[in-house]
C-alpha cells in the first residue's frame, strides 16, 4: 500500500521521465569542445563516437542526416567542437549528445580536415591538367564572384578597365562565415546560366579560418562542374585553398587574376604595329623580288642574248640527235647480227636445207600425209614427191619391205 501512495515506475517511465527532465532543459543547443575517441562509421551513415577531456567523457552520436554536410571526416584522436542537444537512449537507459555539426578545434585541426579533404579530391582526379578549361584569350564577358564590400571588386574592375575593357557581371557573394560555401556554389551556378566566358571567384586575405569557405567540399565540386572556365583569386600569394587547386587557373591575387583575365591592350595594339611593319617588310622584299626577276626575264629577251642562247640550244639539239642516231644504228647493228645466227640455226634445220642436200619429202595424196613407213602406202596409191626444185605425182607400182627390220 505504502509502494502505490509513493508511486512505482515502470523502468521505461522512469526514463522517459529523465529524459524529459534532461531534454527540456538548458543543455540543448550547446557547443562542447573534447577530443574524439572510440569512433565508429556505421555502414548506416550514423556516426558513434565519445567525446572526452582529462578527467571525464560523453557518449555522442551524429545521425546520418546531419553527416552529410560534414567537411572533413572525424578521426581518432582529433580535438573538436560539436554542436547538439542531451538525449537519452531508452533502450540502454544513458544519456547521450546528439551531434548536429562538428568543427575541427584550432589551427591544427583545421590544417588537418585541409589535407584531408585535398588528398580524397586529389585521389578523384578533380585536380588533374586534363580537366582543366582554358581560358577564352578575349572574353566578352566576365562574371565575378566576390563581396560586394572590400577591395576585390574594385581591383578587379580597375585592372580590367584599365587593360581590356569588357562587360563585367558582378554576383554579390558571401565568402567568410558559415552560409558562404553555399552562396559561393550559388554564385557559380547563375554564372553559369547567363552567357558569361570566364568566371572570376575570390576574396581578400585572411586566416585559414577566414578563408575555410573555399576548402569546402561543395564548392571544389561546383567549381570542377562548371561549364565556365574559372579564376580562383582567394587571399594573398602564399595562401593556398582547395578551390585554387580545382579551378581552371589559380590566380595569386585578385588583380592577378584579372591581368590573367584580359590581355593588355597596349601590348595587343604594340604587338600589332610589330605584326604591321613585318608584314610591310614582306612586302616589300616580295616586291624586289619580282622587280629583280622581270629584270632577268627583260634582260632575256635582249636579241643579242636570245640568238646567243638559241644558239646554244639548237648546237645542244644537234648533240642530241647525233646521239640518238649513232644509238640507234648500234641497237640495228646488234638485231641484225642475233638475226643472222637465229637464221643459221634455222637453216641448219631447216627441211629445204635438208631438200637441197639430195634428199626429197614424199606426201600421200589427197591428204598430203608425209610417209614415214613403207606400210603408209599400198599399191596403186597416189603420191607425191617433192624434191629442191619441184614436186613429182606419180602412183606405186610396187614396194617391198627391208629385211634388217
Amino acid at each position: 500500500m505504502l509502494f502505490e501512495e509513493k508511486g512505482i515506475y515502470a523502468v521505461h517511465e522512469f526514463t522517459l521521465a529523465v529524459k524529459s527532465i534532461l531534454t527540456g532543459s538548458q543543455l540543448n543547443d550547446v557547443w562542447i569542445r573534447g577530443e574524439i575517441s572510440n569512433f565508429t562509421n556505421h555502414s548506416s551513415g550514423h556516426r558513434y563516437f565519445t567525446l572526452k577531456d582529462k578527467s571525464s567523457q560523453l557518449q555522442c552520436v551524429m545521425f546520418r542526416w546531419y553527416g552529410q554536410n560534414l567537411r572533413f571526416e572525424p578521426r581518432y584522436g582529433m580535438k573538436v567542437i560539436i554542436l547538439g542537444d542531451i538525449d537519452v537512449y531508452e533502450q540502454r537507459g544513458q544519456y547521450q549528445f546528439k551531434v548536429r555539426a562538428i568543427r575541427p578545434d584550432g589551427i591544427g585541426e583545421l590544417y588537418k580536415a585541409y589535407e584531408q579533404l585535398k588528398n580524397k579530391l586529389e585521389s578523384e582526379g578533380l585536380f588533374s591538367p586534363v580537366h582543366k578549361k582554358p581560358l577564352p584569350r578575349f572574353p566578352k564577358k566576365i562574371g565575378v564572384a566576390t563581396s560586394p564590400t572590400g577591395a576585390v571588386l574594385h581591383d578587379i574592375l580597375t585592372v580590367i578597365k584599365r587593360r581590356y575593357p569588357t562587360s563585367v557581371l558582378f554576383i554579390p557573394t558571401i565568402v567568410q562565415g558559415e552560409t558562404a560555401a553555399k552562396s559561393i556554389v550559388r554564385s557559380i551556378s547563375v554564372l553559369n546560366n547567363t552567357g558569361v566566358d570566364l568566371i572570376i571567384m575570390g576574396r581578400g586575405g585572411g586566416s585559414i579560418e577566414d578563408l575555410w569557405a573555399f576548402n569546402e567540399e561543395i564548392v571544389a565540386r561546383a567549381i570542377f562542374n562548371s561549364k565556365i572556365p574559372i579564376i580562383s583569386a582567394v587571399g594573398h600569394e602564399t595562401d593556398y585553398t582547395i578551390a585554387d587547386f580545382v579551378a581552371d587557373r589559380r590566380a595569386p591575387t585578385p588583380s592577378a587574376a584579372a591581368e590573367i583575365a584580359v590581355p593588355d591592350r597596349q601590348e595587343l595594339l604594340n604587338q600589332i604595329n610589330r605584326l604591321k611593319y613585318r608584314l610591310i617588310e614582306k612586302q616589300r622584299y616580295i616586291l624586289n623580288d619580282r622587280i629583280s626577276h622581270l629584270s632577268g626575264l627583260r634582260a632575256d629577251i635582249e636579241p643579242y642574248l636570245l640568238m646567243e642562247r638559241l644558239s646554244h640550244y639548237m648546237q645542244y639539239i644537234d648533240e642530241i640527235a647525233q646521239r640518238q642516231t649513232l644509238g640507234i644504228r648500234r641497237i640495228l647493228d646488234t638485231k641484225a647480227s642475233l638475226f643472222m645466227v637465229h637464221t643459221s640455226k634455222l637453216d641448219a634445220v631447216s627441211p629445204l636445207g635438208t631438200l637441197s642436200r639430195g634428199y626429197s619429202i614424199v606426201l600421200k595424196l589427197p591428204d598430203k600425209i608425209p610417209l614415214r613407213s613403207i606400210h603408209d602406202v599400198e599399191k596403186q596409191d597416189e603420191i607425191q614427191i617433192i624434191v629442191n626444185d619441184g614436186r613429182i605425182r606419180c602412183n606405186v607400182n610396187d614396194k617391198e619391205v627391208y629385211k634388217w627390220k
